[in-house]
Order: C-alpha cells, then sequence, then structure tokens
C-alpha cells in the first residue's frame, strides 16, 4: 500500500510542476494555430469566387470543381499519415515544411494559367495543409497540462470551425476588391512568418529516424488509394450519377483494394502507416463519430448556405460573404464562454446543448422561403455558430483528452480525418438528395399545374397578357415564367427535405450523449 502511495506521489509532482507552461511554447502554438488557420480556410475560401477562377483559367464548368476536390483528396491523404511523419521528424521539421511548401503551392497557384496547372498546385497545397492541421490538437493535448485546457482548446476548436465558415466571407471580399489571384496570394507573407515561428519556437519532441527503417509502404499506397478514391469517389459520385458511370464504377473498385489492403497491414505490421489502435478507446471512437457528424454539419451548411443565396436569392460572392459572416462572429463571440464552461460543465452536457441547438438552427430552416433576406437568416447562422463551438470543444476533449501522451499525435490525425470525411460523406449525400428529391417535388408540381387546369390557364393568359404588352411572345414567355417558378420551389422543398434530414441527424445525436463516458476529471480536467 505504501508503495502505491510513492508512485502516485511521484507521479503527480511532476503534473503539478508541468502546470506552468513557458512563453515560448505559447508563442508555438499561437504560430501553429495560425498557420492551421490558413490551412483549413483554403478549403473554402474558392467556394464563392470558382467562376471567378474559372474565367482567369479558361476553365470548363466540369472541370472547375477539380479546384476544391484536388485539395480535398490530397489532405485526406496526408491527415492520417501527418502522426507518424511527426513521430519520425519531429513536430518541429514537419511543421515547418509543412508550412513553407504550403506558401509556395499557394504561390504557384497564383500563377495558375490553365487548369491542369491549378489541379497540380492545389493538390500539393492541400497536401501540405493536412501536416499542419493534425500537428495542433496533438500539441494541445501533449504541451499542455489539463489545467490549461480550458484556453487552448476552445483555440483549437475555433480554428478547426471558423476558418471553414469564414472562407467564402473572405474569398467574396477579396474577389470584389482585387483579383481571384488574391485568394492565394494572401498566404504568402503570413505562410513566410508562420514557417520562421515554427522552425524557430517549436520545441516540443525529438526526431526517431529508427521508425523509418520500419516504415510500411504498402500500407503507405493502399491508403493513399483508399483515401484518394474514397474522396473522388463521395465528390464526383452525383456528378457522374454514381455506378451508372464507368470511371465511378472502376474508384468504387480501388477504393475497396486500396481498403482490404490498408486495413490488413494495419492490423498485422509490426509498425503500420496509421495506428488504428485509437479506436480501442471508447471514447476515442465514440468522439469520432461526434465529430464525423459535426463534419456533416460544419461542411454541408457551409455549401448549403451559399447555394441558397445564389440561386433563389441571386447573391454575388460579397453578398454571400457578408450574409455567412454572421456565424463566424458568433463562433468568436462564444469561444472564451465555451472555454469557462468546459471548466465547469460535465462535457456531456455541453455537447448536449451544442447538439441540441445545431438541431434547432436547422429545424428553423425547414421553414424557408424564396423570400428569405439577411435577417431571416440571421438566427439560424448565428445559433450554428454557437452550437458549433459548443460541440467542437468538449468532442475534442472526449475523444483525445483521455488517451496516454504517446498516443495523441496518431490520434489525432485520425481525429481530423473523421472530421474531414464527414464532410465529405455529407456532401455527397446532400447533392443526391437535393438531385433525386429536386426530380420528384418538379414532377408533383408540374402535375398540379398541367396545362388542362382551369387555374393555371387564367395565370398563363394573365402573365402573357402583361408581357405581349412589353413587346414578348406573351405565351412562350409566360410558360417559361411558370417552368422557372415550378423549378424554383421543386428546388426551395428540396432544399427543406435535406435540412428535416439534418434535423434529425443532430436531435438524435443529442439523445445519443448519454452512450459517452464521462471522462475522468471534472470540467476540463480529463487527464489519467
Amino acid at each position: 500500500m505504501s508503495d502505491t502511495s510513492t508512485i502516485d506521489d511521484n507521479q503527480k509532482q511532476p503534473e503539478q510542476a508541468s502546470d506552468h507552461v513557458s512563453g515560448r511554447t505559447w508563442a508555438a502554438f499561437i504560430v501553429m494555430a495560425f498557420g492551421m488557420f490558413m490551412a483549413i480556410l483554403d478549403i473554402q475560401i474558392v467556394a464563392s469566387a470558382l467562376t471567378d477562377i474559372q474565367a482567369g483559367i479558361s476553365a470548363s464548368a466540369d472541370e472547375i470543381a477539380w479546384v476544391q476536390t484536388s485539395y480535398l483528396i490530397a489532405e485526406v491523404i496526408m491527415i492520417p499519415l501527418s502522426g507518424i511523419l511527426a513521430r519520425i521528424l519531429s513536430t518541429r521539421v514537419m511543421f515547418s515544411i509543412s508550412a513553407t511548401l504550403f506558401t509556395l503551392c499557394s504561390a504557384l497557384c497564383a500563377t495558375a494559367t490553365n487548369i491542369d496547372q491549378m489541379i497540380v498546385y492545389r493538390a500539393l497545397q492541400g497536401f501540405m495543409s493536412g501536416g499542419m492541421v493534425p500537428a495542433v490538437f496533438a500539441v494541445a493535448f501533449t504541451a499542455f497540462p489539463p489545467s490549461k485546457r480550458a484556453t487552448v482548446i476552445p483555440v483549437v476548436g475555433l480554428v478547426a470551425t471558423l476558418a471553414p465558415t469564414i472562407g467564402p466571407t473572405v474569398g467574396g471580399y477579396l474577389v470584389d476588391a482585387f483579383s481571384w489571384h488574391w485568394l492565394f496570394l494572401i498566404n504568402v507573407v503570413p505562410g513566410i512568418l508562420v514557417a520562421i515561428g515554427a522552425w524557430m519556437l517549436i520545441d516540443f519532441d525529438k526526431p526517431d529516424f529508427s521508425i523509418f527503417r520500419h516504415f510500411d509502404w504498402v500500407g503507405l499506397f493502399s491508403m493513399a488509394l483508399f483515401l484518394g478514391s474514397l474522396e473522388y469517389f463521395l465528390e464526383e459520385g452525383n456528378k457522374d450519377n454514381w455506378f451508372q458511370s464507368e470511371t465511378i464504377r472502376y474508384v468504387f473498385a480501388a477504393m475497396v483494394i486500396g481498403a482490404i489492403i490498408f486495413f490488413y497491414r494495419s492490423f498485422t505490421t509490426r509498425y503500420p502507416v496509421v495506428d488504428l489502435r485509437a479506436f480501442r478507446d471508447f471514447n476515442f471512437s465514440i468522439g469520432s463519430i461526434f465529430s464525423f457528424s459535426i463534419g456533416i454539419g460544419l461542411y454541408g451548411l457551409v455549401y448549403l448556405f451559399p447555394l441558397y443565396m445564389a440561386n433563389i436569392r441571386g447573391y454575388d460572392a460579397l453578398m454571400i460573404g457578408e450574409t455567412m459572416f454572421v456565424t463566424g462572429a458568433a463562433m468568436m463571440i462564444t469561444a472564451p464562454i465555451s472555454g469557462i464552461l468546459s471548466n465547469k460543465l460535465d462535457p456531456r452536457v455541453m455537447m448536449a446543448i451544442g447538439l441540441g441547438l445545431f438541431a434547432f438552427s436547422t429545424w428553423q430552416m425547414t421553414h424557408i422561403t424564396a423570400e428569405w433576406d439577411y435577417w431571416e437568416l440571421f438566427w439560424p447562422q448565428a445559433l450554428r455558430g454557437v452550437a458549433l463551438m459548443m460541440s467542437m470543444i468538449p468532442v475534442s476533449n472526449i475523444a483525445l483528452g483521455t488517451l496516454p501522451p504517446q498516443d495523441v499525435k496518431n490520434a489525432s490525425g485520425l481525429f481530423n480525418l473523421t472530421r474531414n470525411l464527414g464532410g465529405a460523406v455529407g456532401l455527397a449525400i446532400i447533392n443526391t438528395m437535393l438531385t433525386s428529391r429536386d426530380d420528384f417535388h418538379y414532377d408533383r408540381l408540374a402535375a398540379s399545374v398541367d396545362a388542362a387546369s382551369h387555374t393555371t390557364q387564367e395565370w398563363l393568359e394573365m402573365v402573357g397578357g402583361l408581357l405581349s404588352s412589353q413587346g414578348l411572345d406573351g405565351d412562350k414567355a409566360a410558360i417559361y415564367q411558370l417552368s422557372r417558378i415550378v423549378s424554383e420551389q421543386a428546388w426551395l422543398l428540396a432544399y427543406i427535405d435535406v435540412f428535416d434530414i439534418l434535423t434529425v441527424l443532430f436531435a438524435v445525436l443529442t439523445v445519443c450523449i448519454i452512450l459517452v463516458r464521462k471522462p475522468q476529471g471534472d470540467g476540463g480536467d480529463m487527464a489519467h
């Protein structure tokens, strides 16, 4: 009994001593958080300016989508790989190289003159961004004691959710004030400063080159094949009508083969390229499921709101950006409050509040009409911002806060991967639903405005007469106008269907909080 007490005392003393965090550590964390912000921002910064880029590099409508897709595919491959690379090279070398090459690729994107160059540069940029994002999560849980997590985790959560949310806003302003080239040039000076700061300040660990001798190259290539094919399948499937496309069938086959080899190597190789053992931890597994779901809400709604504003309201990039900023402002206001609450509330209660607010904000959107403007969209967006901050902080604590320090680097890569995959899966489902439900509602509405209907005939005659007085072919113009109204209403009803599903998803997740085990410790202190 006395031996145990001695061991416990010895374990507690270093922990108490380690409560002090040096200024250099804080400075390094801030530099890394800023690098992470740049990396995540670049996923969505082009979202509101794709048409400008398309015109600038003379790309087709199908080709321009690859400005987004190439970035996401490369990033998804790098995120889980970053854990083992950080162990081999050290966090300092890994992050500095990633920041330097990310900055270089950003500058190259601004010089692209055709779609092929842009795809290559964006893929390299995305690959390098995947080396920065998980490192910040890992450092938050390894370089800081539990007593400091109420400060650092809100910063990480804010960056991870704010950056993609305000991406369209920043993109809209840059294109309106300058040109599409500045979507990428804006990274150059901050990127250089981040790379220099990372090299000078980061000193959390040492390289372990012995791991490289056992590096699982088969696992690496099979993981790249699996994740790259999966991202392509999800991004392009709906556009190509899923399995009716020969390309999609080949990509799906490649995904399955890559997955089989990757998972076999992960469970049988002594030094797997991605160690999946973190999923043995119940809280990490359940936290990853919630992270996946938050990814659906985060990236899905960043996609859906601008779609409504462009398709129904006719907003330009700047107007979309200004309207979307409501969510970002709500997140910035909520971040310090969430940090305080994370020290006082059971993280499960905090998550329930966040997910419940998410469900309520999506439920509000099920009442949308074609007349909704800035103020009608204000509260659903503001509540979404609050919900994201209230959800992201506790889910990070639940997933990563109870793992041994030596497992956090690898686990943070997996944790970030679940959020990105949630976004990719969510977007694929949302696009598929919008397409299928739009067709369903259009057929139903078209049947109700049949030309034989007396009401329809009266409407066509009235509108046709008004348009004829303006020198137009009244009959044709009236039919076109009716078709446009039906199309708009069908799309709006499909849009509402998507929000119905999202509301159910987040309501169910709120109830499922009861399955989560309470982490050890109180509030923000959840270390073993």
